[in-house]
């Protein structure tokens, strides 16, 4: 009979899936910058969290129809410290939303407060109102 155990299956990989034993500089940005995508009416509403940033570490960008979000913590440390384990995240993390070519940096709206980051995107994107020459006729 076929086992686990022949095929590279060992008591240590279960033991050192023990969150004690992960790394957490192992997670993905999307686990670090859990988001909730809601459709309203006229727009839909982004809600990103992100604990223990200040509006300042947050950067939201718009390029070739991709919005992307940038947070970056610096690890704040005391020279006389000697951690044991460091399980809060310093460093940037990034995610990106296609979005469409046709919105503009002015069509978004954004605030943060309380640790959450909420994007508001309209839905239909406002068409550009073209100045069309207005002549006046001649008799």
């Amino acid at each position: 009979m076929l086992s686990r155990r022949n095929y590279g299956y060992h008591l240590f990989d279960e033991l050192f899936k023990d969150p004690f034993f992960t790394d957490s500089y192992h997670q993905n940005d999307a686990s670090l910058m859990r988001t909730d995508i809601q459709e309203k009416d006229h727009y839909y509403m982004l809600d990103m969290e992100l604990p223990g940033y200040h509006k300042e570490d947050v950067q939201a960008e718009l390029k070739d129809g991709y919005l992307t979000i940038t947070a970056t913590r610096s690890a704040q440390t005391d020279p006389d410290s000697h951690y044991l384990r460091r399980e809060r995240f310093s460093g940037t993390s990034k995610r990106s939303f296609y979005v469409g070519d046709q919105r503009e940096k002015e069509d978004i709206k954004a605030e943060f407060k309380d640790g959450i980051l909420r994007i508001c995107i309209p839905k239909e994107v406002p068409k550009k109102v073209e100045e069309k020459p207005t002549f006046i006729q001649i008799d």
